[in-house]
């Protein structure tokens, strides 16, 4: 019997890394950290943090995959391969019924449709306009003053105002406006949640959506974002508990196949 195999996954995000440790298809661990401006050092830190944490040396691990953007920073990695494929893979590992998987990072969005057998068969990305993004939502919270993370909660009791803009410092500028007329925060945030959902169902529907659908990514989090996108699409969108770190998952999976 041969001996169980230890594969890490890292996933260098604009806003985040992360990092999942698995043995023979179980995972052992996961890890975020900021990434700050190295994502060479976040890298290795967030793999190194998680493998003291589980109690693992570092020449345990058979093989490192690395995905996310700054995926080719992280020299020590056996292979880089696309958040594409990575996040098709962790979706469809933690639910193998998934088809469709929507990613909302800090710097990108995306759109994969999935086959039987989890395999990418199309997808699209919005990586050249921050609008439909973490980093446009992290624009929003600074305009309204308030901390991200009390977005969601908030805005389920809210009714979208209208923000019609998709550039990100024309809809900045439409929301600084809305809080000079008087409009409520709770309002504002269903409004800008509705403008995210609407980029990405857009975005969704011209690669064909098919059910179940899964969302990944830190933004997964948020329940206003989650409630306008299931809204828009007509559909219940699966979140796991895994969502932040499913592109490291899938990339520690991807290892373990080579």
């Amino acid at each position: 019997m041969s001996d169980p195999k230890i594969t890490a996954g890292i996933d260098i995000g604009s806003i985040t890394a992360k990092a999942v440790v698995m043995r023979d298809g179980n995972i052992l661990g996961t890890r975020v950290r900021f990434t700050g401006y190295n994502a060479k050092k976040a890298g290795q830190d967030v793999l190194d943090g998680l493998l003291s944490e589980i109690g693992l040396m570092p020449n345990e691990v058979a093989t490192v995959v690395s995905t996310g953007y700054g995926r080719n920073a992280v020299d020590f990695a056996d292979k880089a391969i696309t958040e594409i494929t990575c996040h098709g893979a962790g979706a469809w590992f933690i639910n193998p019924e998934i088809r469709f998987v929507i990613d909302v990072g800090g710097q990108d969005s995306k759109v994969i449709r999935l086959d039987n057998n989890g395999k990418v068969v199309d997808f699209a990305m919005n990586d050249k306009c921050a609008a439909g993004t973490g980093r446009f939502l992290e624009v929003m919270a600074r305009a309204l003053e308030m901390d991200l993370e009390a977005f969601g909660d908030l805005s389920l009791a809210g009714t979208p105002a209208k923000i019609s803009s998709i550039c990100t410092v024309f809809a900045e500028s439409e929301v600084v406006s809305l809080i000079a007329k008087g409009e409520t925060r709770e309002n504002i945030i269903a409004g800008i949640h509705e403008s995210v959902a609407s980029r990405i169902s857009a975005m969704a529907r011209r690669i064909g959506i098919v059910l179940p659908i899964m969302m990944t990514g830190g933004v997964a989090k948020n329940k206003g974002i989650l409630q306008a996108m299931e809204k828009k699409l007509g559909a219940p969108i699966v979140v796991s508990g895994y969502a932040q770190v499913n592109g490291a998952l899938g990339a520690a999976i991807l290892a373990g196949r080579m």
